[in-house]
């Protein structure tokens, strides 16, 4: 368990810390709207906590994904990796790592999540096809559900149960993100879309590959996006269980990612011509309702 009582910092300058947050902001602002407008529903330290986590697991992203990048990518994230050991022991410099480090003492923030973050990257190095259900499923635990679990330190619970519905509700958005990127990753290489499960459907790697869009496609990924609603339901019992000011926040965000299955829906499952996506309208419009819920105690979830 955990509270809502945030730790207090006992080492680097108020303005170093400070412009690190800052850095972390911009690099959130620049990389992600979705994230974004539903961060601006926490109070300022939480923000600023979540800030630098998404900076972090930002720059492990871009380590195996900006197609232009030199250097060696599994070095590169073997050097993240001590580096956040070493910002964990205070003894690291560059604003994602003063972040992270003041977020760590506010909030006791574990390490091994953080970590998960970068197994997860690594898979990517090394994995492109997942046979089973199962095997994705390891995946997303790593790259979306361990993310879940350092924002459930930073909101604050009470209930343990907490725990379940947030790695839950982290599987669910990475299976909306697998649905949503197909045509994306598949051009990269890379099908997340468990084999068997194309098998089942009669739909094969090649047809993946060559944006082959037909019945047996559509029944494929509706399949995928009633399982992805499947752990939404039971994701979104974590927010009854957050601290009140601070649920907007994943709820904003799960309701972006349940909205963008039900434009995949709307779209009769062809995820292929189109990427899809909310507007910028529609975020804000959702994320300023759900943070004026969370202020006013008369307006039920």
């Amino acid at each position: 368990m955990t509270s809502t009582t945030a730790k207090m910092p006992d080492s680097k300058s108020n303005w170093e810390v400070d412009e690190a947050y800052e850095a972390c902001a911009q690099i959130t602002r620049e990389a992600s709207t979705n994230f974004y407008y539903a961060f601006l529903t926490l109070p300022e330290e939480k923000r600023r906590a979540i800030y630098a986590t998404y900076a972090f697991c930002r720059l492990c992203d871009d380590i195996v994904d900006e197609p232009d990048r030199e250097g060696d990518p599994a070095a590169e994230l073997a050097d993240v990796r001590v580096r956040l050991g070493n910002a964990y022991e205070g003894n690291e410099s560059g604003a994602i790592w003063t972040a992270l480090a003041d977020a760590q003492k506010r909030f006791g923030i574990g390490h091994s999540n953080y970590a998960a973050v970068i197994e997860g990257c690594e898979m990517d190095l090394t994995q492109t096809r997942y046979e089973t259900f199962d095997d994705l499923i390891e995946y997303c635990k790593r790259v979306a559900s361990a993310v879940g679990l350092v924002c459930i330190e930073v909101c604050g619970y009470e209930d343990d149960s907490a725990v379940d519905h947030a790695i839950d509700l982290g599987i669910a958005m990475q299976l909306t993100n697998v649905v949503r990127d197909v045509a994306e990753d598949a051009r990269n290489g890379r099908i997340y879309l468990p084999l068997e499960e194309l098998e089942r459907f009669g739909y094969s790697e090649q047809d993946l590959l060559a944006g082959v869009v037909n019945d047996n496609f559509r029944s494929l990924i509706k399949f995928q996006v009633d399982r992805a609603r499947q752990y939404f339901e039971r994701g979104n019992n974590l927010f009854p269980l957050l601290d009140r000011r601070s649920r907007a926040c994943p709820q904003a965000m799960a309701e972006v990612y349940m909205g963008i299955l039900d434009k995949i829906e709307n779209a009769d499952y062809d995820v292929m011509s189109a990427r899809v996506s909310l507007s910028k309208r529609e975020k804000l419009m959702l994320a300023g309702k759900l943070w004026l819920r969370s202020r006013l105690r008369f307006l039920p979830f």
